[in-house]
Protein backbone atom coordinates (compact mmCIF):
# COMPACT_ATOMS: atom_id res chain seq x y z
CA UNK A 1 0.00 0.00 0.00
CA UNK A 2 1.69 3.62 -0.89
CA UNK A 3 1.45 6.13 1.81
CA UNK A 4 -0.67 8.34 -0.51
CA UNK A 5 -3.43 5.19 0.11
CA UNK A 6 -2.53 5.23 3.96
CA UNK A 7 -3.05 8.80 4.59
CA UNK A 8 -6.68 8.47 2.80
CA UNK A 9 -7.57 5.25 5.00
CA UNK A 10 -6.51 7.22 8.04
CA UNK A 11 -8.35 10.51 6.98
CA UNK A 12 -11.39 8.17 7.15
CA UNK A 13 -10.46 6.76 10.33
CA UNK A 14 -10.07 10.00 11.77
CA UNK A 15 -13.05 11.60 10.17
CA UNK A 16 -14.92 8.67 11.67
CA UNK A 17 -13.63 8.86 15.41
CA UNK A 18 -14.59 12.44 15.27
CA UNK A 19 -17.95 11.76 14.62
CA UNK A 20 -18.18 8.93 17.30
CA UNK A 21 -16.64 11.28 20.20
CA UNK A 22 -19.30 14.31 19.17
CA UNK A 23 -21.77 11.77 19.82
CA UNK A 24 -20.88 10.43 22.76
CA UNK A 25 -20.29 14.17 24.38
CA UNK A 26 -23.81 14.94 23.31
CA UNK A 27 -24.93 11.68 25.02
CA UNK A 28 -22.69 11.80 28.16
CA UNK A 29 -23.98 16.14 27.93
CA UNK A 30 -26.90 14.96 28.15
CA UNK A 31 -26.65 12.66 30.82
CA UNK A 32 -24.90 15.14 32.85
CA UNK A 33 -28.23 17.19 32.31
CA UNK A 34 -30.49 14.51 32.88
CA UNK A 35 -28.66 13.85 36.75
CA UNK A 36 -29.02 17.46 37.51
CA UNK A 37 -32.81 17.97 36.39
CA UNK A 38 -33.28 14.63 38.74
CA UNK A 39 -34.74 14.30 42.17
CA UNK A 40 -32.34 14.76 44.79
CA UNK A 41 -34.17 11.93 46.78
CA UNK A 42 -32.35 9.33 48.79
CA UNK A 43 -29.68 9.72 51.47
CA UNK A 44 -26.36 11.22 51.72
CA UNK A 45 -24.74 8.45 50.41
CA UNK A 46 -26.95 8.65 47.19
CA UNK A 47 -26.05 11.83 46.92
CA UNK A 48 -22.15 11.34 47.25
CA UNK A 49 -22.74 8.41 45.02
CA UNK A 50 -24.03 10.97 42.00
CA UNK A 51 -21.36 13.55 42.58
CA UNK A 52 -18.97 10.79 42.12
CA UNK A 53 -20.45 9.76 39.06
CA UNK A 54 -20.82 13.35 37.64
CA UNK A 55 -17.24 14.05 38.76
CA UNK A 56 -16.04 11.30 36.47
CA UNK A 57 -18.27 11.95 33.43
CA UNK A 58 -16.86 15.31 33.42
CA UNK A 59 -13.30 14.35 33.62
CA UNK A 60 -13.91 11.19 30.56
CA UNK A 61 -16.08 14.19 28.69
CA UNK A 62 -12.65 16.68 28.97
CA UNK A 63 -10.66 13.65 28.10
CA UNK A 64 -12.48 13.19 24.95
CA UNK A 65 -12.68 16.88 24.13
CA UNK A 66 -8.86 16.71 24.06
CA UNK A 67 -9.17 14.16 22.09
CA UNK A 68 -11.45 15.66 19.88
CA UNK A 69 -8.95 18.99 19.41
CA UNK A 70 -5.97 16.50 18.39
CA UNK A 71 -8.27 14.67 15.83
CA UNK A 72 -9.66 17.70 14.44
CA UNK A 73 -5.97 19.42 13.98
CA UNK A 74 -4.87 16.37 12.33
CA UNK A 75 -7.57 17.13 10.12
CA UNK A 76 -6.68 20.50 9.31
CA UNK A 77 -2.96 19.44 8.99
CA UNK A 78 -3.88 17.05 5.95
CA UNK A 79 -6.25 19.93 4.60
CA UNK A 80 -3.08 22.19 4.73
CA UNK A 81 -0.64 19.12 3.44
CA UNK A 82 1.73 18.83 6.16
CA UNK A 83 -0.01 15.42 7.96
CA UNK A 84 2.71 13.18 8.81
CA UNK A 85 5.52 15.26 9.02
CA UNK A 86 7.15 15.69 12.58
CA UNK A 87 6.66 19.20 13.65
CA UNK A 88 9.96 19.12 15.72
CA UNK A 89 12.28 17.63 12.93
CA UNK A 90 10.31 17.74 9.90
CA UNK A 91 11.20 14.25 8.95
CA UNK A 92 8.09 11.76 8.14
CA UNK A 93 6.09 10.28 10.67
CA UNK A 94 5.83 6.50 9.70
CA UNK A 95 3.08 5.04 9.14
CA UNK A 96 2.98 2.42 11.77
CA UNK A 97 2.98 4.91 14.16
CA UNK A 98 0.04 7.20 12.71
CA UNK A 99 -1.51 4.02 12.81
CA UNK A 100 -1.40 3.61 16.39
CA UNK A 101 -1.78 7.33 16.86
CA UNK A 102 -3.38 9.02 13.80
CA UNK A 103 -3.12 12.45 15.71
CA UNK A 104 0.99 11.80 16.59
CA UNK A 105 2.61 15.51 15.61
CA UNK A 106 6.17 14.19 16.47
CA UNK A 107 8.39 11.02 15.08
CA UNK A 108 9.10 8.58 17.71
CA UNK A 109 12.97 9.92 17.87
CA UNK A 110 11.54 13.50 18.92
CA UNK A 111 8.67 11.58 20.81
CA UNK A 112 11.58 10.12 22.89
CA UNK A 113 13.27 13.22 23.23
CA UNK A 114 10.11 15.22 24.49
CA UNK A 115 9.66 12.34 27.19
CA UNK A 116 13.34 12.09 28.47
CA UNK A 117 14.26 15.65 28.64
CA UNK A 118 10.43 17.22 29.41
CA UNK A 119 11.80 20.66 29.05
CA UNK A 120 13.01 20.11 25.36
CA UNK A 121 9.38 20.97 23.83
CA UNK A 122 7.59 22.90 26.41
CA UNK A 123 4.79 23.95 23.64
CA UNK A 124 4.79 20.09 23.36
CA UNK A 125 4.23 18.78 26.67
CA UNK A 126 1.72 22.00 27.93
CA UNK A 127 -0.95 20.83 25.19
CA UNK A 128 -1.28 24.82 24.30
CA UNK A 129 -0.98 24.06 20.53
CA UNK A 130 -1.75 27.77 20.26
CA UNK A 131 2.38 28.25 20.29
CA UNK A 132 2.77 25.32 17.27
CA UNK A 133 2.43 27.10 13.63
CA UNK A 134 3.11 25.51 9.83
CA UNK A 135 5.23 27.26 7.56
CA UNK A 136 2.25 27.13 5.19
CA UNK A 137 0.22 29.51 7.33
CA UNK A 138 3.10 31.83 7.37
CA UNK A 139 3.53 32.25 3.64
CA UNK A 140 -0.63 32.95 3.69
CA UNK A 141 -0.63 30.70 0.49
CA UNK A 142 -2.47 27.30 -0.36
CA UNK A 143 0.38 24.71 -0.40
CA UNK A 144 -0.78 21.56 -2.85
CA UNK A 145 0.50 18.18 -2.04
CA UNK A 146 0.82 15.13 -5.02
CA UNK A 147 0.17 12.20 -2.51
CA UNK A 148 1.87 9.83 -5.48
CA UNK A 149 5.09 11.83 -4.31
CA UNK A 150 4.75 10.63 -0.33
CA UNK A 151 6.26 7.08 0.69
CA UNK A 152 5.17 4.46 3.13
CA UNK A 153 7.40 2.76 5.39
CA UNK A 154 6.97 -1.23 5.31
CA UNK A 155 8.20 -3.27 8.17
CA UNK A 156 10.72 -5.60 6.43
CA UNK A 157 10.28 -9.25 6.34
CA UNK A 158 13.13 -11.56 8.32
Amino acid sequence: MARRDALLRLHKSLVSRRSDIRKKLLDELDGLRNLRDGDATGDSADVAFESGSEEMASQLAELDARELQQIERALQKLKQGSYGTCESCGCKIPIGRLNALPYSTLCIGCQREMEKYPDWGEHYSSGNWEKVYDSATLLDEPREVDLSEIEIDLPSNR
